[in-house]
């Protein structure tokens, strides 16, 4: 992966996506450009595996995976963990979706999530959808306190 510029802000709709390739928990390559030629995407940065609120989210996200999917859109959790850890946290907690890992914290930082005091990504979501020439948009974003999950209802009503 090249490195990608870091944003100090969060990135805001309207911007486009920066394009990524980063590891699944099956250590297969996933790249946003790929995915989001099926439909809108749902990246949930989540600080660390095997956490609380992180586990929380990830959880529902599992659970309530049909009402994303009948929406035509891929919902992805993003941290800063080793594809074997979140594999590991995947196979624990019986995750239906997809975990990447940003283990060179490169895509928390050009998306304006990277939380520098602990060298983690801050908890935050950011729908993208195609633009008309086919590149990622950023339809709508959301960074988060420490302990402050999403609001599922807010991110489905962004999703077309």
């Amino acid at each position: 992966m090249s490195a990608l510029a870091t944003r100090e802000t969060l990135i805001a709709p309207g911007d486009t996506a920066p394009d990524f390739t980063l590891k699944t928990q099956d250590r297969a390559d996933w790249t946003l450009s790929d995915a989001v030629k099926a439909g809108d995407v749902i990246l949930c940065f989540y600080p660390l595996a095997f956490t609380g609120v992180c586990g929380t989210e990830m959880n529902c996200i599992s659970k309530d995976l049909a009402q994303w999917t009948a929406k035509g859109a891929q919902v992805v959790g993003v941290s800063c963990d080793s594809f074997a850890a979140n594999k590991a946290w995947a196979e624990k907690e019986g995750f239906k979706h997809t975990l990447l890992s940003d283990m060179h914290r490169q895509v928390c930082k050009e998306y304006g999530l990277y939380w520098a005091d602990l060298n983690v990504s801050k908890r935050g979501t950011v729908v993208i959808g195609k633009d008309p020439s086919g590149r990622g948009k950023v339809k709508w974003s959301e960074s988060r306190e420490p302990g402050n999950a999403m609001k599922w209802e807010d991110v489905l009503a962004r999703i077309a």
